[in-house]
Protein backbone atom coordinates (compact mmCIF):
# COMPACT_ATOMS: atom_id res chain seq x y z
CA UNK A 1 0.00 0.00 0.00
CA UNK A 2 1.25 3.95 -0.63
CA UNK A 3 2.46 5.07 2.08
CA UNK A 4 4.55 8.25 2.97
CA UNK A 5 6.48 9.77 6.49
CA UNK A 6 5.36 13.00 6.53
CA UNK A 7 6.37 15.27 10.06
CA UNK A 8 6.54 12.38 11.46
CA UNK A 9 3.25 10.68 10.87
CA UNK A 10 2.60 7.92 8.06
CA UNK A 11 -0.04 9.03 5.67
CA UNK A 12 -1.49 6.79 3.12
CA UNK A 13 -2.09 8.25 -0.23
CA UNK A 14 -3.61 7.15 -3.84
CA UNK A 15 -2.28 8.90 -7.30
CA UNK A 16 -3.89 7.51 -10.03
CA UNK A 17 -3.58 8.70 -13.45
CA UNK A 18 -1.33 9.28 -16.55
CA UNK A 19 1.93 10.79 -15.55
CA UNK A 20 2.32 14.10 -17.34
CA UNK A 21 -1.05 15.24 -16.76
CA UNK A 22 -1.94 18.31 -14.69
CA UNK A 23 -2.11 17.40 -11.04
CA UNK A 24 -5.22 18.02 -9.02
CA UNK A 25 -5.00 17.00 -4.95
CA UNK A 26 -8.88 16.09 -3.38
CA UNK A 27 -8.84 17.22 0.13
CA UNK A 28 -11.75 15.43 2.66
CA UNK A 29 -13.90 16.40 5.12
CA UNK A 30 -13.37 15.31 9.00
CA UNK A 31 -14.63 12.16 9.62
CA UNK A 32 -14.58 10.76 6.11
CA UNK A 33 -11.39 9.40 4.39
CA UNK A 34 -10.36 9.46 0.48
CA UNK A 35 -12.71 7.32 -1.15
CA UNK A 36 -15.20 10.48 -0.49
CA UNK A 37 -14.22 11.51 -3.85
CA UNK A 38 -14.66 8.34 -5.83
CA UNK A 39 -17.23 9.76 -8.33
CA UNK A 40 -15.35 12.55 -8.79
CA UNK A 41 -12.22 10.44 -9.75
CA UNK A 42 -14.29 8.61 -12.20
CA UNK A 43 -14.62 11.58 -14.13
CA UNK A 44 -11.40 13.74 -13.52
CA UNK A 45 -8.95 10.87 -14.45
CA UNK A 46 -9.07 10.97 -17.93
CA UNK A 47 -8.07 13.92 -17.53
CA UNK A 48 -5.64 14.69 -14.60
CA UNK A 49 -3.36 12.49 -12.21
CA UNK A 50 -5.15 12.85 -9.40
CA UNK A 51 -3.81 13.25 -5.69
CA UNK A 52 -5.76 11.79 -2.87
CA UNK A 53 -4.70 11.27 0.56
CA UNK A 54 -6.31 10.34 4.15
CA UNK A 55 -5.54 13.27 6.44
CA UNK A 56 -3.74 12.57 9.59
CA UNK A 57 -6.16 10.86 12.22
CA UNK A 58 -8.67 9.51 9.66
CA UNK A 59 -8.23 6.18 7.80
CA UNK A 60 -5.19 4.26 7.03
CA UNK A 61 -3.35 7.22 8.08
CA UNK A 62 -1.84 7.46 11.49
CA UNK A 63 -3.79 9.34 14.41
CA UNK A 64 -0.81 10.77 16.54
CA UNK A 65 -2.32 11.90 19.94
CA UNK A 66 -2.73 15.60 20.48
CA UNK A 67 -4.44 18.79 19.33
CA UNK A 68 -3.73 19.15 15.59
CA UNK A 69 -3.45 22.49 13.30
CA UNK A 70 -4.82 23.39 9.75
CA UNK A 71 -0.77 24.47 9.66
CA UNK A 72 0.02 21.23 10.54
CA UNK A 73 -2.00 19.56 8.50
CA UNK A 74 -1.34 21.38 5.35
CA UNK A 75 2.37 21.40 5.39
CA UNK A 76 1.71 17.22 5.15
CA UNK A 77 0.24 17.37 2.38
CA UNK A 78 3.22 19.60 0.86
CA UNK A 79 5.65 17.64 2.59
CA UNK A 80 3.63 14.42 0.75
CA UNK A 81 3.24 16.33 -2.86
CA UNK A 82 7.53 17.26 -2.28
CA UNK A 83 7.88 13.09 -1.74
CA UNK A 84 6.00 13.10 -4.75
CA UNK A 85 7.62 14.78 -7.02
CA UNK A 86 4.89 17.20 -7.55
CA UNK A 87 5.58 21.06 -7.63
CA UNK A 88 2.27 22.33 -8.60
CA UNK A 89 -1.03 21.44 -8.59
CA UNK A 90 -4.35 22.75 -8.68
CA UNK A 91 -6.41 21.95 -5.29
CA UNK A 92 -9.82 20.76 -4.30
CA UNK A 93 -10.51 20.91 -0.64
CA UNK A 94 -14.35 20.01 0.87
CA UNK A 95 -14.73 21.59 4.51
CA UNK A 96 -11.78 20.29 6.50
CA UNK A 97 -10.33 20.40 3.14
CA UNK A 98 -11.01 23.57 2.14
CA UNK A 99 -9.53 25.07 5.44
CA UNK A 100 -6.10 23.50 4.29
CA UNK A 101 -6.41 24.66 1.04
CA UNK A 102 -6.78 28.46 2.23
CA UNK A 103 -3.80 27.96 4.26
CA UNK A 104 -2.03 26.36 1.36
CA UNK A 105 -2.95 29.36 -0.71
CA UNK A 106 -1.79 31.69 1.66
CA UNK A 107 1.52 30.44 3.04
CA UNK A 108 2.72 28.59 -0.61
CA UNK A 109 0.84 30.24 -3.59
CA UNK A 110 3.87 29.12 -5.86
CA UNK A 111 2.57 25.57 -5.39
CA UNK A 112 -1.40 26.20 -6.65
CA UNK A 113 -2.67 26.55 -10.00
CA UNK A 114 -5.86 27.13 -8.91
CA UNK A 115 -7.79 26.58 -5.60
CA UNK A 116 -11.62 25.03 -5.15
CA UNK A 117 -12.81 25.48 -1.75
CA UNK A 118 -16.38 23.90 -1.61
CA UNK A 119 -18.25 23.53 1.45
CA UNK A 120 -15.87 25.17 3.76
CA UNK A 121 -15.06 28.79 5.92
CA UNK A 122 -12.20 31.00 7.04
CA UNK A 123 -13.95 29.88 10.55
CA UNK A 124 -15.65 27.35 11.95
CA UNK A 125 -17.69 29.05 14.54
CA UNK A 126 -19.12 28.28 17.36
CA UNK A 127 -16.16 27.26 19.00
CA UNK A 128 -18.76 25.46 21.68
CA UNK A 129 -19.72 22.99 18.85
CA UNK A 130 -16.58 21.50 18.74
CA UNK A 131 -15.90 21.46 22.50
CA UNK A 132 -19.38 19.49 22.73
CA UNK A 133 -18.65 17.58 20.21
CA UNK A 134 -15.06 16.64 21.75
CA UNK A 135 -16.92 15.64 24.59
CA UNK A 136 -19.15 13.67 23.28
CA UNK A 137 -16.57 11.25 21.60
CA UNK A 138 -14.24 11.35 24.29
CA UNK A 139 -17.11 10.11 26.40
CA UNK A 140 -18.67 7.67 23.74
CA UNK A 141 -16.61 7.50 20.57
CA UNK A 142 -17.56 7.87 17.39
CA UNK A 143 -20.60 6.61 17.59
CA UNK A 144 -21.61 9.08 20.01
CA UNK A 145 -21.75 11.57 16.95
CA UNK A 146 -22.40 9.33 14.10
CA UNK A 147 -26.32 9.93 13.85
CA UNK A 148 -25.22 14.17 14.22
CA UNK A 149 -22.86 14.19 11.93
CA UNK A 150 -24.65 12.25 9.50
CA UNK A 151 -27.99 14.57 9.67
CA UNK A 152 -25.25 17.39 8.63
CA UNK A 153 -23.17 15.68 5.88
CA UNK A 154 -26.79 14.50 3.87
CA UNK A 155 -30.28 16.06 3.55
CA UNK A 156 -33.33 14.25 4.99
CA UNK A 157 -34.14 13.30 1.34
CA UNK A 158 -30.86 11.81 0.94
CA UNK A 159 -30.55 9.90 4.05
CA UNK A 160 -34.44 8.57 3.43
CA UNK A 161 -33.11 6.80 0.70
CA UNK A 162 -30.22 5.24 2.25
CA UNK A 163 -28.42 5.06 -1.08
CA UNK A 164 -24.73 3.55 -1.11
CA UNK A 165 -22.93 6.99 -0.20
CA UNK A 166 -24.33 7.59 2.98
CA UNK A 167 -23.93 4.33 4.00
CA UNK A 168 -20.80 4.29 2.81
CA UNK A 169 -19.76 7.22 4.86
CA UNK A 170 -21.05 6.29 7.61
CA UNK A 171 -19.24 2.75 7.91
CA UNK A 172 -15.88 5.58 7.45
CA UNK A 173 -17.05 7.52 10.27
CA UNK A 174 -18.10 5.17 12.86
CA UNK A 175 -14.64 3.51 12.07
CA UNK A 176 -12.60 7.13 12.06
CA UNK A 177 -9.85 7.11 15.06
CA UNK A 178 -11.43 8.92 17.94
CA UNK A 179 -7.34 9.58 18.97
CA UNK A 180 -7.23 11.61 15.08
CA UNK A 181 -10.70 12.65 15.32
CA UNK A 182 -10.40 14.70 18.28
CA UNK A 183 -6.91 16.07 17.12
CA UNK A 184 -9.01 17.36 13.68
CA UNK A 185 -11.89 18.87 15.56
CA UNK A 186 -9.22 20.74 17.37
CA UNK A 187 -7.86 22.33 14.33
CA UNK A 188 -11.03 23.16 13.08
CA UNK A 189 -12.00 24.64 16.30
CA UNK A 190 -8.75 27.24 16.40
CA UNK A 191 -8.57 27.78 12.66
CA UNK A 192 -9.27 31.62 11.74
CA UNK A 193 -8.25 32.91 8.56
CA UNK A 194 -11.02 35.34 7.91
CA UNK A 195 -8.24 38.25 8.16
CA UNK A 196 -6.02 35.98 5.72
CA UNK A 197 -7.77 34.68 2.82
CA UNK A 198 -7.48 38.45 0.93
CA UNK A 199 -4.29 37.02 0.72
CA UNK A 200 -5.00 34.85 -1.84
CA UNK A 201 -4.27 35.55 -5.25
CA UNK A 202 -4.60 32.54 -7.68
CA UNK A 203 -7.95 31.67 -9.30
CA UNK A 204 -10.43 30.32 -6.97
CA UNK A 205 -13.88 28.79 -7.11
CA UNK A 206 -16.05 28.43 -3.91
CA UNK A 207 -18.85 26.10 -4.02
CA UNK A 208 -21.56 25.77 -1.39
CA UNK A 209 -24.48 23.77 -0.53
CA UNK A 210 -27.82 25.44 0.18
CA UNK A 211 -28.76 22.51 2.41
CA UNK A 212 -25.79 23.22 4.04
CA UNK A 213 -26.27 23.72 8.09
CA UNK A 214 -22.36 23.08 8.83
CA UNK A 215 -20.87 25.73 6.69
CA UNK A 216 -24.01 27.67 5.00
CA UNK A 217 -23.47 30.36 2.52
CA UNK A 218 -24.29 32.83 4.77
CA UNK A 219 -21.40 34.08 7.08
CA UNK A 220 -19.03 30.96 5.46
CA UNK A 221 -18.91 30.80 1.94
CA UNK A 222 -19.80 34.06 1.00
CA UNK A 223 -17.29 35.62 3.01
CA UNK A 224 -14.89 33.50 0.76
CA UNK A 225 -15.97 34.76 -1.93
CA UNK A 226 -16.41 37.82 -0.97
CA UNK A 227 -13.16 39.06 0.66
CA UNK A 228 -10.95 36.61 -2.06
CA UNK A 229 -9.94 38.48 -4.92
CA UNK A 230 -11.70 37.56 -8.45
CA UNK A 231 -13.52 34.41 -6.49
CA UNK A 232 -16.51 33.02 -8.59
CA UNK A 233 -18.84 30.89 -6.41
CA UNK A 234 -21.50 27.83 -7.11
CA UNK A 235 -24.52 27.18 -5.32
CA UNK A 236 -25.62 23.36 -5.46
CA UNK A 237 -28.54 21.81 -4.07
CA UNK A 238 -26.95 19.77 -0.91
CA UNK A 239 -26.23 19.49 2.48
CA UNK A 240 -22.24 19.60 3.23
CA UNK A 241 -20.63 16.39 1.53
CA UNK A 242 -22.02 18.62 -1.80
CA UNK A 243 -20.29 15.97 -4.03
CA UNK A 244 -22.12 12.93 -2.69
CA UNK A 245 -24.94 14.93 -3.45
CA UNK A 246 -24.46 15.94 -6.44
CA UNK A 247 -21.62 14.28 -8.37
CA UNK A 248 -21.74 14.94 -11.72
CA UNK A 249 -22.77 18.67 -10.81
CA UNK A 250 -19.86 18.62 -9.01
CA UNK A 251 -17.70 17.47 -11.47
CA UNK A 252 -19.42 19.17 -13.80
CA UNK A 253 -18.36 22.94 -12.17
CA UNK A 254 -14.07 21.25 -11.08
CA UNK A 255 -14.55 20.77 -15.54
CA UNK A 256 -15.92 24.42 -16.21
CA UNK A 257 -13.37 25.54 -13.71
CA UNK A 258 -10.61 23.82 -14.23
CA UNK A 259 -10.47 22.96 -18.20
CA UNK A 260 -10.71 25.12 -20.68
CA UNK A 261 -13.93 25.36 -22.82
CA UNK A 262 -12.11 24.60 -25.78
CA UNK A 263 -8.86 23.11 -25.65
CA UNK A 264 -6.35 24.89 -28.13
CA UNK A 265 -7.37 24.32 -31.85
CA UNK A 266 -10.55 22.51 -32.16
CA UNK A 267 -9.27 21.27 -35.75
CA UNK A 268 -6.11 19.86 -34.74
CA UNK A 269 -7.63 17.96 -31.35
CA UNK A 270 -10.71 17.20 -32.71
CA UNK A 271 -8.61 15.18 -35.91
CA UNK A 272 -6.94 13.76 -32.35
CA UNK A 273 -10.33 12.70 -30.63
CA UNK A 274 -11.87 11.81 -34.38
CA UNK A 275 -8.69 9.12 -34.42
CA UNK A 276 -9.26 8.02 -31.15
CA UNK A 277 -13.12 7.43 -31.59
CA UNK A 278 -13.03 5.59 -34.99
CA UNK A 279 -9.61 4.65 -35.71
CA UNK A 280 -6.63 5.83 -37.71
CA UNK A 281 -7.52 3.44 -40.60
CA UNK A 282 -10.60 5.37 -41.04
CA UNK A 283 -9.88 8.60 -40.73
CA UNK A 284 -7.41 8.28 -43.10
CA UNK A 285 -9.68 6.86 -45.10
CA UNK A 286 -11.96 9.73 -44.74
CA UNK A 287 -9.01 12.41 -45.41
CA UNK A 288 -7.69 10.47 -48.35
CA UNK A 289 -10.89 10.68 -50.06
CA UNK A 290 -11.29 14.58 -49.02
CA UNK A 291 -12.29 16.72 -52.49
CA UNK A 292 -12.25 20.35 -52.64
CA UNK A 293 -15.96 20.09 -52.37
CA UNK A 294 -16.36 18.57 -49.33
CA UNK A 295 -13.46 19.97 -47.51
CA UNK A 296 -15.41 22.75 -45.70
CA UNK A 297 -17.44 19.86 -44.49
CA UNK A 298 -14.82 17.43 -43.52
CA UNK A 299 -13.18 20.80 -41.17
CA UNK A 300 -16.92 21.48 -40.16
CA UNK A 301 -17.21 18.22 -38.16
CA UNK A 302 -13.88 17.49 -37.32
CA UNK A 303 -14.00 21.46 -35.53
CA UNK A 304 -17.58 21.36 -33.96
CA UNK A 305 -18.50 17.18 -33.26
CA UNK A 306 -15.05 16.39 -32.59
CA UNK A 307 -13.09 19.32 -31.44
CA UNK A 308 -15.92 20.98 -29.80
CA UNK A 309 -18.61 18.44 -28.59
CA UNK A 310 -16.88 15.12 -28.14
CA UNK A 311 -13.84 17.25 -26.62
CA UNK A 312 -16.15 17.97 -23.45
CA UNK A 313 -15.36 16.07 -20.07
CA UNK A 314 -18.95 15.91 -19.14
CA UNK A 315 -19.97 12.54 -20.72
CA UNK A 316 -17.28 9.79 -20.88
CA UNK A 317 -16.57 8.24 -24.15
CA UNK A 318 -18.22 4.47 -23.34
CA UNK A 319 -21.62 7.42 -22.76
CA UNK A 320 -21.10 8.83 -25.96
CA UNK A 321 -20.34 5.54 -27.67
CA UNK A 322 -23.96 4.05 -26.62
CA UNK A 323 -25.94 7.80 -27.29
CA UNK A 324 -24.54 7.58 -30.38
CA UNK A 325 -25.27 4.05 -30.94
CA UNK A 326 -28.94 4.13 -29.88
CA UNK A 327 -29.37 7.87 -31.70
CA UNK A 328 -28.36 6.18 -35.25
CA UNK A 329 -30.24 3.06 -35.22
CA UNK A 330 -33.16 4.65 -33.98
CA UNK A 331 -32.64 7.30 -36.69
CA UNK A 332 -32.08 4.46 -39.09
CA UNK A 333 -28.37 5.50 -40.05
CA UNK A 334 -27.30 2.21 -40.46
CA UNK A 335 -24.26 2.86 -42.11
CA UNK A 336 -23.16 4.77 -39.41
CA UNK A 337 -24.24 3.12 -36.76
CA UNK A 338 -22.11 -0.33 -37.72
CA UNK A 339 -18.99 2.43 -38.22
CA UNK A 340 -19.66 3.56 -34.63
CA UNK A 341 -20.33 -0.38 -33.62
CA UNK A 342 -16.94 -1.83 -34.95
CA UNK A 343 -14.84 1.42 -33.29
CA UNK A 344 -16.99 0.78 -30.70
CA UNK A 345 -15.80 -2.77 -29.95
CA UNK A 346 -12.07 -1.45 -31.03
CA UNK A 347 -11.91 0.77 -27.64
CA UNK A 348 -14.64 1.03 -24.86
CA UNK A 349 -17.13 -1.27 -25.45
CA UNK A 350 -18.17 -5.12 -24.83
CA UNK A 351 -20.92 -6.98 -26.45
CA UNK A 352 -22.65 -6.93 -23.24
CA UNK A 353 -22.93 -2.59 -23.74
CA UNK A 354 -24.14 -3.47 -27.21
CA UNK A 355 -26.84 -5.75 -26.15
CA UNK A 356 -28.32 -3.31 -23.33
CA UNK A 357 -28.77 -0.05 -25.92
CA UNK A 358 -30.42 -2.13 -27.86
CA UNK A 359 -32.74 -3.65 -25.65
CA UNK A 360 -32.84 0.21 -24.44
CA UNK A 361 -33.69 1.14 -27.89
CA UNK A 362 -36.54 -1.64 -28.66
CA UNK A 363 -38.61 0.15 -25.46
CA UNK A 364 -37.82 3.34 -26.66
CA UNK A 365 -37.71 3.56 -30.70
CA UNK A 366 -39.57 -0.01 -31.36
CA UNK A 367 -39.16 -3.29 -31.72
CA UNK A 368 -37.99 -3.04 -35.77
CA UNK A 369 -35.37 -0.92 -35.49
CA UNK A 370 -33.74 -2.82 -32.35
CA UNK A 371 -34.20 -5.93 -34.68
CA UNK A 372 -32.02 -4.58 -37.55
CA UNK A 373 -29.88 -3.57 -34.70
CA UNK A 374 -29.41 -6.80 -33.05
CA UNK A 375 -28.25 -8.69 -36.58
CA UNK A 376 -25.97 -5.71 -37.87
CA UNK A 377 -24.05 -5.60 -34.47
CA UNK A 378 -24.18 -9.56 -34.44
CA UNK A 379 -22.38 -9.43 -37.87
CA UNK A 380 -20.15 -6.79 -36.99
CA UNK A 381 -19.79 -8.19 -33.46
CA UNK A 382 -18.48 -11.49 -35.63
CA UNK A 383 -16.46 -10.25 -38.20
CA UNK A 384 -14.61 -8.15 -35.70
CA UNK A 385 -14.03 -11.63 -33.82
CA UNK A 386 -12.24 -13.21 -36.49
CA UNK A 387 -10.09 -10.47 -37.56
CA UNK A 388 -8.90 -10.11 -33.94
CA UNK A 389 -8.48 -13.83 -34.15
CA UNK A 390 -6.03 -13.75 -37.32
CA UNK A 391 -4.47 -10.59 -36.06
CA UNK A 392 -3.40 -12.63 -32.93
Amino acid sequence: MPFANVNGTRLYYRLEGQPGKPVIVLAHSIGTDHGMWTPQVADLLPHFQILRFDTRGHGASDAPEGEYSVDLLARDVLALADQLNIRTLAFCGLSMGGAIGQWIGVHAPDRLTKLVLANSSPQFLPRSNWENRIKLVEQGGMAAIADLAMQRFFSAETLARNGPYAGSIKSVLLGTNPVGYLGCCAALRDFDFVRSISQIKMPTLVIAGDRDISTPWQGHGEILAGEIPGAQSLHLPAAHLSNLERPRSFSAALFGFLLPQFPGDTLQSGNLVRRSVLGDAHVDRAQSATTDFDRDFQELITRYAWGAIWSRPGLDARTRRLMVLIIMAALGRWEEFSMHVRAGLEHELEPCDLKEALLQLAIYAGVPAANTGFRLAAETTEQFATESKKRE
